[in-house]
């Protein structure tokens, strides 16, 4: 197993980690057939996340009051 493998697996364990002690602070019955899906959609969710927070925005940006679309 190359290294990029290896830290791809380390990931996996630590978003299954997450999401199963997520789930027992929430008191969520997460039954083992549905776990590989949501660690999938944390990954997924993670992912776009990460593209969120790389955006810099200016220090002098104000929130808008409203939200008008």
């Amino acid at each position: 197993m190359d290294r990029e493998q290896k830290e791809m697996r380390q990931k996996q364990q630590d978003f299954t980690k997450c999401v199963k002690h997520t789930a027992k602070l929430m008191n969520l019955k997460l039954t083992p057939e549905y776990l590989p899906g949501v660690v999938d959609n944390f990954e997924r969710i993670a992912a776009i996340a990460s593209l969120v927070n790389q955006f810099n925005l200016p220090e002098d940006i104000e929130a808008a009051p409203t939200f008008e679309p």
